[in-house]
């Protein structure tokens, strides 16, 4: 099944009005519903309330526009279970995470959810014999793609804590992530990267600061989900292994930097890893002196960065690849201990 160019600008296209069309209408609705967001807890850093169900909007543009571009364009069998093997563990996490907007779900049932949700993944993507970088254990990669879905899922649902950080951040990442499919010819990947690419932006057009909407629990873990399937199906035409192993990582790399400071914080304070704070690398830019605007500017440039040099891997020779990834590694390290080194609160 080939796609044209201009069928993906259609596809982007439609999911940007699709999504910011219905935006405000949620944004109605949870305010109706009293699905808000209010500012009772100290990890909050909103001063007014603002209301959820921005996710459902995202699943509806996406899951809308993915499936009847099937039907309209292609409609076999085979093509039909593949994109539902993608979409549908990220639609039954997105339920899971718009119960929890609505009645404030304890972290175990969602963790154990994410779990499932990755077991089931990665037992699909395994036995389609779909997953991009393969190792030569089924064990091996069952286990690499299951961590992966979960750690991701998680990573997106903590980096939502500024007004259009995750939103910008998945744009960026998706955008770079259809560059990349579109050039390794995997069709199915480039379009539903193209789709999430026009939902995020379509929907930073109420999120964006001063947001009058969050996407919520059900538009993180639907998204966390959806993008970590996308790039562990990723086929990086990079010369050796480990780069093309870094390939994804580097896609998300600023959502996994922000999970990893966050948690290790947490660990040396003696605190649950899953407990809100303001430890996030928003806060800590915050803190820092930067806008609230500028925050989320500031982790979307950053995300851009480590993204183009994902685009980058398999435009180049073997040594320059090996040195962008090089390169990429130290420079994440860096700010990793970086960050670590800031206030915590």
């Amino acid at each position: 099944m080939q796609i044209s160019t201009i069928d993906y600008a259609l596809l982007f296209l439609a999911t940007f009005a699709v999504v910011g069309a219905l935006t405000p209408i949620a944004r109605r609705i949870a305010i109706s519903r009293n699905v808000i967001d209010a500012p009772n807890t100290a990890h909050k850093t909103h001063k007014e309330p603002v209301p959820y169900l921005g996710g459902v909007a995202i699943i509806i543009g996406i899951g809308v526009i993915s499936f009847a571009a099937f039907i309209l364009r292609d409609g076999t069998l085979k093509n039909f279970w593949l994109e539902t093997s993608v979409m549908g563990p990220a639609l039954v996490l997105g339920v899971i995470g718009l119960w929890d907007d609505i009645k404030n779900l304890s972290p175990l049932p969602r963790f154990i959810a994410q779990t499932i949700a990755g077991v089931f993944t990665s037992v699909l993507l395994i036995s389609a014999n779909t997953v991009g970088t393969p190792t030569s254990s089924k064990f091996l990669d069952a286990v690499i793609t299951t961590l992966w879905i979960v750690g991701i899922c998680n990573s997106i649902n903590f980096f939502d804590n500024v007004d259009g950080g995750a939103a910008g951040t998945v744009a960026v990442s998706s955008t770079a992530l259809a560059i990349l499919a579109f050039n390794g010819d995997q069709y199915l990947i480039t379009a539903l990267a193209t789709v999430t690419s026009g939902a995020m932006i379509g929907f930073l057009l109420w999120n964006k600061s001063p947001a009058r909407i969050y996407m919520g629990d059900a538009g993180a873990l639907f998204l966390g989900v959806l993008i970590a399937t996308l790039t562990i199906r990723l086929h990086p035409a990079a010369e050796t292994k480990w780069t093309s192993f870094a390939t994804p990582i580097l896609l998300l790399a600023v959502p996994i930097l922000d999970t990893c400071v966050a948690v290790i914080s947490r660990i040396r304070r003696g605190i649950s890893p899953f407990q809100g704070g303001r430890d996030h690398l928003s806060h800590r830019l915050i803190r820092a002196g930067f806008s609230r605007p500028f925050a989320a500017v500031a982790l979307w440039i950053l995300s851009g960065i480590f993204a183009l040099c994902a685009v980058l891997i398999p435009l180049t020779h073997l040594l320059m690849e090996e040195t962008i990834v090089a390169v990429a590694g130290i420079t994440w390290l860096s700010l990793f201990i970086y960050f670590l080194q800031t206030s915590d609160t």
